[in-house]
Parts: C-alpha cells; sequence; structure tokens
C-alpha cells in the first residue's frame, strides 16, 4: 500500500545506503516493503509521527528517495497523527489478540513510552489507552500464558507507568477510561487537603470491580512546589504478571499504580476481592519494577474483611509504584495433610520396595505359566512405576520449596507426569491381559511379542504423551502451575494430559471387570485344559477388580480437589488415597495372593 521501508539509524549501521544521522532518528531504505509481519508494519505506522532524518552524507546515495522525502511523506501528511499517533489505532485494533500479536503490541507500547512520552496530551493518553486495552481485554487475557517473554506484563506495566506519568493536566484533573485500563490525574500542592482516586471498572463480562487510592492529607505538606499526582488502574493485569520466584500466592485485586513526587511516599489503597470466596488470609504487596516480584515490604495490611483490603504502601518512584493484594495459594494450609502426606510416602515407599523383593524372591515359583508370567511382570512395573513416582514427588517438593531454578521443576514434572501415567498404562496392559486371556482362548502369543506390546503400551504411550504435553505448553509459559512443581489446570489445562489417559484407562479397565463376571459366571467346571488358565485370570481379574476401584477413586478425589479447592476434607482423602496406593498394591498385588 505504498509503504516505506525504514530503519532505525543508529553509528554501526552499513546498509545500501548511507546517513548521517542522529539518536532516535530514522530513515528511509526503500520505497517497496515485501511480507511485512505485524510488528513492522505497527512500526511503519509509527513513523508516521517519528521524527526523520533530512541530512545525506556525501559518501551515499540512497536506491530510492531521498531522506527529505521521507519526512515530507511522514510529516505533512498527517498532521492529527503527529499529534496523537491515533492514525496506528485501526491496524491495531483490527489485529487479533493472538499471543505473537500480544508481544509485539507490548514491544510498541514500550518503544511509544521511550521515544514519545515528552508533553503527554490527553488525546496521546486515550490513544495509548485504547491499544493497551486491546491486549487486556479479560476475553484475551488467557492468551498471556503463550507470549514467549515471561516479563511481557512487567514490561507493559512499566511503560503505561512511564508515559502516564507525563500526561498533561486540563484545569487542573484528567481522567482517562478504557474498559480495562484507567488513568486519572490531579493537581496537588502544599494546601491540598488530600485526594483520592476511585476506580470501578470491568473485570469480567458479568463482573465490576472497585480499587481506591487515597494520599493523606499530611503528606502533601512535604511538597516544595506545586506538582501533580497521576494514578492508573488495570484490573486484569494481575492475571498475567509473571514473578522471578516459583510463588504460590496469585493477585486477587486490581493493580493500582501510583506516580508521585519523590516527597510523597505514603499512600492508603483499597481493593475489593475479585474472589471473594477465599478465607485465606490477604497480603498486601507492591510490585518491584526492577526484580520483577511481588514484594510485601512496602507494604503493611490495614483493615480486611471478606470483600476489600485495606493496604498502607510506601511509594517508591524507581522500585515501587504499583500495588496489589495476594490471597494464599487454594489449597488449604493444614499440619494434618502434611503429616499425613509424610507418613504416607513413607509407608508407600516402603511397601513398594517390599513388594519388589517378594516378587524377585518367588519369580521362579509364581511365573511358570505364560498368563502368570505377563501378569507378575505387569505387577512389577506397576510397583516401579509407583515408586519411582513417589521418590520424585518428593524430590519435587525440595526443588520447589528451595526455590531452585525453573528448569529443574520442569524437568521434576515431566518424569511425575510420565511415571503416573505409566502406572495407569501398566494397569491398562492388566487389563488388555484379562481380556486376551478370556476371549482369545486359541491365540498364542508369545513371550518376546508380549513384551514389545507391553512395554510400547506401558512406557511408550505415557513417553509419547509427556513429550507432546511439555512441547506444547513450556515454550508458551503453560507447563507448571503456580505454587507447584506439577501440570498447570487454570491457564493452559495441561493437566488434562494426565487426567483424561488415567480417568479413561479407569473406565476401560472397570468395562473388563465386568467382562470377567459375565464369562466367568457362564464357564463350566470341566473346561479341561483351560481350567487352569481361568483360575489364573480369575487371580489377574481380582487385582484389577480391586485396584481399577482404587485409583479411580483416588483420582476422582483429586479432581474435587480442583473443583472445591478450599475443602480440607477432599484433600485430606485424596492425600489419604494417593499417599497409601503403594500399601494397597503390596496388599492386593502380593500379600493377598494364597499362590
Amino acid at each position: 500500500n505504498g509503504a516505506i521501508c525504514i530503519q532505525p539509524c543508529s553509528p554501526s549501521f552499513h546498509g545500501e545506503t548511507s546517513f548521517v544521522c542522529e539518536d532516535r532518528k530514522w530513515h528511509m531504505l526503500s520505497d517497496a516493503c515485501a511480507n511485512l509481519d505485524v510488528q513492522s508494519l505497527f512500526q511503519v505506522r509509527l513513523l508516521e509521527f517519528l521524527p526523520c532524518s533530512a541530512e545525506h552524507s556525501g559518501g551515499g546515495k540512497p536506491s530510492h528517495g531521498k531522506p527529505a522525502d521521507g519526512a515530507k511523506h511522514f510529516g505533512a501528511g498527517n498532521q492529527s497523527c503527529q499529534a496523537d499517533f491515533s492514525c496506528i489505532i485501526p491496524d491495531i485494533l483490527s489485529s487479533p489478540a493472538i499471543p505473537g500479536n500480544i508481544a509485539d503490541i507490548v514491544e510498541l507500547l514500550k518503544k511509544i513510552s521511550q521515544l514519545l512520552s515528552a508533553n503527554v496530551t490527553r488525546g496521546k493518553m486515550l490513544t495509548y489507552s485504547r491499544i493497551a486495552n486491546h491486549i487486556l481485554n479479560s476475553s484475551i487475557i488467557s492468551n498471556w500464558a503463550f507470549v514467549k517473554d515471561r516479563n511481557a506484563g512487567s514490561i507493559l506495566l512499566d511503560s503505561v507507568n512511564s508515559f502516564a506519568e507525563n500526561l498533561l493536566l486540563r484545569n487542573g484533573s484528567e481522567s482517562i477510561q478504557e474498559p480495562f485500563i484507567a488513568t486519572k490525574g490531579y493537581s496537588i500542592h502544599r494546601n491540598t487537603s488530600g485526594k483520592s482516586f476511585d476506580f470501578s471498572m470491568e473485570f469480567n463480562s458479568t463482573d465490576n470491580i472497585t480499587g481506591h487510592v487515597v494520599i493523606p492529607g499530611e503528606e502533601f505538606l512535604r511538597l516544595p512546589r506545586a506538582s501533580k499526582a497521576i494514578s492508573v488502574a488495570f484490573p486484569t493485569l494481575g492475571a498475567v504478571l509473571e514473578t522471578n520466584q516459583l510463588d504460590p500466592a496469585v493477585v486477587n485485586g486490581m493493580v493500582l499504580s501510583v506516580s508521585l513526587p519523590e516527597e510523597l511516599q505514603n499512600i492508603l489503597l483499597t481493593f475489593e476481592k475479585l474472589n471473594k470466596l477465599e478465607q485465606a488470609g490477604a497480603q498486601c504487596v507492591g510490585w518491584h519494577s526492577a526484580e520483577r516480584r511481588w514484594d510485601p515490604g512496602p507494604c503493611a495490611v490495614r483493615a480486611h474483611n471478606v470483600t476489600a483490603v485495606v493496604c498502607a504502601c510506601a511509594h517508591r518512584r524507581r522500585t515501587h509504584r504499583s500495588f496489589s493484594i495476594l490471597m494464599a495459594p487454594a489449597a488449604p494450609r493444614s499440619s494434618v495433610l502434611d503429616y499425613l502426606t509424610r507418613v504416607g510416602l513413607g509407608l508407600s515407599i516402603f511397601s513398594l520396595v517390599f513388594c519388589l523383593v517378594i516378587e524377585a524372591v518367588v519369580w521362579h515359583h509364581v511365573t511358570k505359566t505364560e498368563i502368570t508370567y505377563m501378569r507378575h511382570f505387569c505387577l512389577v512395573n506397576i510397583a516401579a512405576s509407583l515408586l519411582v513416582a513417589d521418590v520424585l514427588f518428593i524430590l519435587a517438593a525440595i526443588v520447589h520449596n528451595a526455590a531452585l531454578n525453573y528448569q529443574l521443576c520442569v524437568a521434576a514434572t515431566f518424569f511425575l507426569h510420565f511415571f503416573y501415567l505409566a502406572l495407569f498404562f501398566w494397569m491398562f496392559t492388566l487389563g488388555l491381559l484379562i481380556l486376551y486371556g478370556l476371549l482369545f482362548i486359541f491365540f498364542k502369543v508369545t513371550r518376546s511379542v508380549f513384551l514389545a506390546a507391553a512395554f510400547s503400551i506401558g512406557y511408550g504411550c505415557p513417553l509419547v504423551i509427556s513429550i507432546l504435553t511439555v512441547a506444547i505448553t513450556e515454550p508458551k509459559n503453560g507447563y507448571l502451575r503456580s505454587g507447584a512443581c506439577w501440570l498447570n489446570w487454570y491457564e493452559t489445562k495441561a493437566l488434562l494430559a494426565f487426567v483424561v489417559p488415567a480417568l479413561s484407562i479407569i473406565v476401560m479397565n472397570l468395562i473388563v471387570v465386568f467382562v470377567v463376571v459375565v464369562k466367568t459366571g457362564r464357564s463350566s467346571v470341566g473346561d479341561g485344559c483351560k481350567s487352569q488358565d481361568l483360575s489364573s485370570m480369575i487371580r489377574v481379574s481380582k487385582n484389577v477388580a480391586l485396584l481399577t476401584p482404587l485409583l479411580g477413586l483416588t483420582w476422582g478425589f483429586g479432581l474435587a480437589t480442583i473443583i472445591n479447592s478450599r475443602s480440607l476434607a477432599f484433600h485430606i482423602v485424596f492425600a489419604l488415597l494417593n499417599a497409601f496406593q503403594g500399601f494397597f498394591i503390596l496388599l492386593f498385588g502380593t500379600l493377598l495372593d494364597r499362590k
């Protein structure tokens, strides 16, 4: 469409054309652009209001036009765009807020705040807010989980704060409101009795949320001269602010930013809770812009009830200008839960080791037929998978609690996912073994074929699912859940890669148990040579009939803890069943087998 390719001037630039450039100037390279991506398009539109260099060096000649021509094209041609850069709004609002575009728009807003933040008029702030609002809409906020730069939310917050603090106030005040970002400002002086900023904003399609900033009157006595106070409210940004720590707490209110003179330090903020069902204590925090994390240091809780929290915070222009409230993680903290987990895991690991030792001792005595060999082979792999998973569970907790690096947590989660899946797929293999023994009486499978098929199902399928899960979600920051080395649920539903296969196998194995009941009910005593195999299959079926409901019940309560995360009873039952799975396998798989 006649756009002109451009290049930011820099001392190190060596290209087809050469210009004498001043800092932050731009020059023209060509009068035709091919295959522009979204970010390049935004930059070209941005050039309509950026200054162009008009000085040309004697040593080089431009291949297409002169720099002065570019300045003329971008300059006088669109005065309104130079005034408020509203010309880029149609391009931005027409682009879908997919992860790649979100990253580009964040970068664009960062550049605007760096290059065009002098004398921010109402028109400029309105355009800036409309651009930011496009990527803060509650309907697309989940797309931020797939933005590659984990600091994109922090970059956006810093950019908006830097741009808004230069807002020019008309008649002593200003107010600019978009659905998901609002900016207000007041002129202040020593005799100001007190100022407050009140925000009521949309959080989603059905709910609004409020925030309140108060600057106490005594603070204004510190002002040496007239100045201004600016506040910006973000109802949805808290959901995308990533921290450098594996912090289990979540933002439960809007993010309120305040730009004040250095002399003013103490402010009061009131946050309405997003989730009013939360019963855990709230924590007032400030966003440390340098370390990119929520810092409880500058804030303290003044008042707290079911619906709102009042915070007293210390404003620091260089580090703490944005504030919010954090709520404790959804899972209840209980010493009973901790005790049950420790005791249960210890008993489970001991039981699984004991089970494997028993299997090793009696192996040659209990694997004399093909059916019994296959049964005990599956049982050993079930015990081994759960044993490794239990050990990894402990290691994952140590990795998380020690706040070690993110990659270790990803690795621990990957192997946890793999071995828990292996437990279920070996249970599935056991179910298939029952169907083979009962329904395919005259079809013999050699031991080598069985081993190949069993390993493919027992370990091959979990490996494929685990690799696909981490490959799809991790590059988009959606693999881990907040607060634990385990699969994400709330943002990307990565946990479904475990829940769906596990519950599907439980359902299929219950169907297998039903088939066994029907088949054995019709069998006569005089089945000849097959009576021994039938007896073996019945023993295998008892294992499956007992273990499958236990596994199903265990992970059924696991789903219940997600649906009703505040229920301590659900967590206790899940912890009991989950931690004692190893003991159940020893009991029903080995100790209750008379042979």
